[in-house]
């Protein structure tokens, strides 16, 4: 039989997902903000997107909002660069976001109206700077349900003598003395009042780093084959792959003992296992 796509497979999940929190999302006078965390490959954009699809289904207002749409543009990463740490030229980690954008965009959402409404950034990749305004697209009345998603949403910063020992030649090479990731890690330190807005979070987890890396791979083979210039070669790829991995395997360490919902993925992103914390505990390793 040939294999359920991808799509398919996101609706089953999103549908068991809400499932699991609609008792708290239906009844609540507030927006429901949902975090979803993911690392890389892992299909969190397309899971995001069925759950707000789902929700739509079901009588509820609901809109997406991604951290990589909150990017600080290449202009601001430069002098980032220039001021605290060269490797802060790459977006992606804590630190090159903007924080204050994404704060006023949340509390936006929360009383947008036809008059006043509130307009969601888009990031574009290709050229790695943000859409103008005027392309962005317009919320006209508040969500009953969010679904905030990232790679790193809902993580705790790690423990200073986690940070001494690097964890890759990116580290050991253009990061000797530990001042970038400990930059990331404060910058991590100072949104936790952001997870604080949380009302539940999900957690996707992948087998392994590796596998983390080979899912980027295959989408990136995907931009080579249809020869989009953003297309990294294998050499690049490798190296923009290390600014994620210190972050990436402590979320794959932390983030399914304290997340709402662990969902664990197999190397073809099915569902491995999934289960409540209240309910089954965290997930086993390995």
């Amino acid at each position: 039989m040939p294999s359920r796509s991808a799509a398919a497979l996101s609706n089953d999940l999103a549908r068991r997902v809400l499932d699991a929190f609609q008792a708290r999302i239906a009844p609540a006078r507030h927006m429901f903000v949902l975090g979803l965390s993911g690392p890389q490959g892992s299909g969190k954009s397309t899971l995001a997107r069925s759950l707000a699809d789902v929700a739509r289904r079901r009588g509820l207002p609901a809109q997406t909002l991604s951290l990589d749409d909150f990017y600080l543009g290449r202009r601001a990463r430069r002098r980032l660069a220039r001021e605290v740490h060269s490797l802060l030229r790459t977006r992606g980690v804590p630190g090159t976001h903007d924080l204050a954008l994404l704060e006023r965009v949340l509390d936006g959402l929360t009383v947008a109206t036809p008059a006043h409404p509130v307009a969601l950034p888009r990031f574009d990749k290709g050229h790695d700077t943000r859409r103008p305004p005027s392309r962005w697209p317009r919320v006209t009345n508040p969500p009953r349900l969010l679904v905030l998603e990232g790679w790193f949403v809902g993580l705790l910063p790690q423990a200073p003598a986690a940070l001494v020992e690097p964890v890759n030649a990116l580290e050991r090479n253009e990061d000797p003395d530990g001042a970038w990731r400990r930059y990331v890690n404060a910058c991590l330190q100072a949104m936790q009042p952001l997870w604080t807005q949380l009302d539940a979070l999900v957690a996707l987890a992948a087998p392994d780093w590796p596998q983390t890396c080979r899912w980027r791979e295959q989408a990136e083979h995907d931009l080579r084959r249809r020869h989009a210039p953003q297309a990294m070669n294998a050499q690049q790829l490798a190296r923009f792959m290390q600014h994620f991995e210190r972050l990436s395997r402590h979320a794959a360490d932390t983030l399914p003992a304290c997340a709402d919902l662990c969902v664990r993925l197999d190397a073809a992103r099915r569902v491995e296992w999934f289960g409540l914390r209240e309910r089954q505990g965290a997930p086993p390793r390995g």
